[in-house]
């Protein structure tokens, strides 16, 4: 299942898992796509804010390993990937295998 994940003439996905991504202070429950062209996190209809978000693969600056934070303050699991892109938007992931999902993801940078 995709979870309507359409795919682009030529795009293949290379990597998908189970993820979170912070929108303020919710933590949008969902599933994450890397493909060979973009990041794309699509969210589970249970959520408070629904919909996804998509990263162009040419557009990300680099990737981080942060913490998973308490009300956004008090460090509790070290299993977040912060995705900074060009644009000075930062995009936070709580994933599992963050170190895998970094080198793939700059391994699509440099392909």
């Amino acid at each position: 299942m995709r979870m309507n994940m359409e795919l682009r003439d030529g795009e293949k996905i290379v990597k998908e898992g189970p993820a979170n991504l912070q929108r303020g202070i919710e933590a949008v429950g969902g599933k994450l796509f890397l493909t060979t062209q973009r990041l794309v996190f699509t969210s589970h209809k249970f959520n408070v804010q629904t919909g996804s978000t998509n990263i162009e693969v040419k557009n990300i600056q680099s990737c981080q390993p942060r913490w998973t934070k308490f009300l956004g303050v008090i460090p509790l699991i070290p299993n977040s990937l912060a995705v900074l892109a060009t644009d000075g938007k930062e995009y936070c992931f709580v994933l599992y295998g963050r170190e895998k999902w970094a080198a793939e993801i700059e391994a699509q940078k440099n392909a």
